[in-house]
């Protein structure tokens, strides 16, 4: 089952192909993923950039995974965190878990229960974690991926729909253009295009004035904001 929650993911782990088999696999499930492959590149990352969630490795080269996150906290980053190790031990477990972590997943693991983890994380810290979000007339289904008019389909890309997720779950709230990047590509993406605009212009087209509406409205010189429709007839 596909799941999309148009977040963004730090992964630091310095096995190179699990890093880039995990990149792929939640890209394709909409996620903007940025990779570190040691202790330093991580540590850098989780503490200058803005993530929802961090995979982190505890044995890592040059700092462990065990002092980003001390660092982390001190801090007062809480950004909820995932570690991914081969050790297994109770006292392994117990001494993460009080260091802050979010939660513990010992390798080898299935893709599917890592997510199963994120889920349950991102629902507790965001608390607005939710299956079916719904912004008037307005519908859309994070875990089928699709998108409703009333009873109509909705058609979009994978990046108009994690655009438009990304909106729906924060309803009310003006994203400026580089949080909308920052949520929907990975760090490398140029903010200061002009890409954000081209998709929020087909997400209108595709949903304002094809059912007549006003929900996706422009702060000038800020960014977007979704919110209760205005009939526009």
């Amino acid at each position: 089952m596909c799941f999309s929650e148009n977040m963004r993911i730090l992964i630091v782990e310095d096995e190179e192909k699990m890093a880039r088999y995990l990149k792929q696999g939640f890209e394709e499930n909409s996620f903007a993923v940025d990779l570190a492959f040691n202790g330093m590149d991580g540590l850098h990352q989780a503490t200058h950039e803005v993530y929802d969630i961090i995979l982190l490795d505890i044995m890592l080269p040059e700092y462990s995974g065990i002092e980003i996150l001390k660092r982390m906290r001190n801090q007062h980053i809480y950004t909820p965190v995932i570690f991914l190790t081969a050790k297994d031990s109770l006292h392994d477990k117990v001494s993460g878990l009080d260091l802050g972590a979010d939660d513990y997943i010992v390798k080898p693991f299935s893709f599917s229960e890592l997510m199963a983890r994120i889920r349950v994380c991102l629902r507790r810290s965001t608390g607005n974690f939710r299956d079916m979000l719904n912004v008037d007339n307005l519908k859309l289904d994070p875990l089928s991926r699709k998108v409703f008019c009333g009873d109509k389909r909705i058609d979009l890309t994978p990046v108009e729909f994690s655009i438009l997720e990304y909106l729906m779950r924060n309803s009310g709230k003006v994203l400026t253009r580089t949080m909308i990047s920052e949520h929907v590509w990975d760090s490398n993406f140029e903010s200061f295009s002009n890409v954000v605009d081209v998709h929020v212009s087909n997400l209108r087209n595709k949903i304002d004035k094809k059912f007549g509406m006003r929900l996706i409205h422009t702060v000038r010189k800020v960014g977007y904001v979704l919110e209760k429709q205005d009939k526009l007839f």
